[in-house]
């Protein structure tokens, strides 16, 4: 297998991103750009614009979504609820990135089969950190089958190309 070229057809993936707070939505804006990661970067501002995106680009589905749960309109565990008993959408990895440190929103989140929680650190280079570890995680992980437009988030600058160089 190419891994060069398959890690090039994950760059062709975007990243969904929901999350109302501005200031938030910028701020892993900024972290992926230092980091370099390439996908696009698409927000919703709250569960029901992220099913709507969803359902009108299934032939573009995200390689991942980042997913806040304090949210107006529907929050991120009714989204989660909703998107997880869709069969169209079910199998797109979901990582909760909140401030939410509440046991019931971590439970519910895990019965809706979430990929991973991770709370917001306040700190901007705690937040860059968090963000290039799941970029890591979701750059190893192996997703069923093969589909790479399932698997994730890839750093230009790694210049990792498979070949063991």
């Amino acid at each position: 297998m190419n891994y060069a070229k398959e890690a090039t057809m994950r760059n062709l993936r975007p990243i969904l991103l929901v999350e109302d707070d501005s200031v938030d939505a910028m701020t892993v804006k900024r972290a992926f750009g230092e980091l370099k990661v390439v996908n696009e970067l698409v927000r919703a501002i709250n569960g029901e614009e992220a099913l709507n995106y969803l359902r009108e680009h299934l032939d573009r589905k995200p390689c991942v979504i980042l997913l806040d749960l304090n949210m107006p309109k529907m929050n991120g565990i009714e989204f989660l609820k909703v998107m997880k008993a869709d069969d169209e959408l079910r199998q797109i990895p979901v990582v909760v990135l909140t401030t939410s440190k509440d046991d019931r929103d971590k439970m519910e989140s895990f019965k809706a089969c979430v990929a991973g929680y991770i709370l917001k650190p306040v700190d901007y280079k705690k937040f860059v950190e968090a963000m290039r570890i799941l970029n890591l995680y979701w750059t190893l992980s192996e997703m069923p089958g093969n589909a790479p437009e399932n698997t994730a988030v890839e750093l230009q600058k790694t210049g990792y190309t498979g070949t063991g160089s």
